[in-house]
């Protein structure tokens, strides 16, 4: 019950919601992405990710310096019910602001070198 608990926990946050549904629909960003489309410090966004890796509805892989989170390929039993029941429900919700920032950055960070994948990551299903 505790491990539900903490998922249940990591989405009573509109910021963790908002970061799930950039994750579901994008794949793999990097915590500068979610700086900048969601407009929050770094520590901030990275504190935010952590919450959603200890529930395991998120997990991390480093780059050099970089740090990227993606919807794991395998979660646990608790975490994958709640993201196959969360999927139909953020694939609706309106996040177009958010979206319009994301895509702003993603346009101006490809030509400045920052933070880049080496190998795009697919989206999970």
């Amino acid at each position: 019950m505790r491990n539900l608990s903490d998922i249940f926990k990591a989405l009573s946050d509109e910021t963790r919601l908002q970061m799930l549904a950039l994750l579901l629909r994008h794949g793999e960003l990097c915590v500068c992405d979610f700086v900048e489309a969601l407009g929050i410090t770094q520590s901030k966004a990275s504190r935010h990710l952590r919450y959603l890796a200890h529930a395991g509805l998120a997990s991390d892989r480093r780059e050099a310096v970089w740090v990227f989170y993606r919807i794991p390929a395998q979660p646990a039993p608790e975490p994958a019910a709640v993201l196959a029941a969360l999927r139909p429900v953020l694939a609706s919700c309106d996040i177009s602001t958010v979206e319009e920032q994301l895509t702003a950055w993603m346009d101006s960070k490809a030509n400045s070198g920052a933070c880049r994948s080496a190998a795009p990551r697919p989206v999970a299903s």
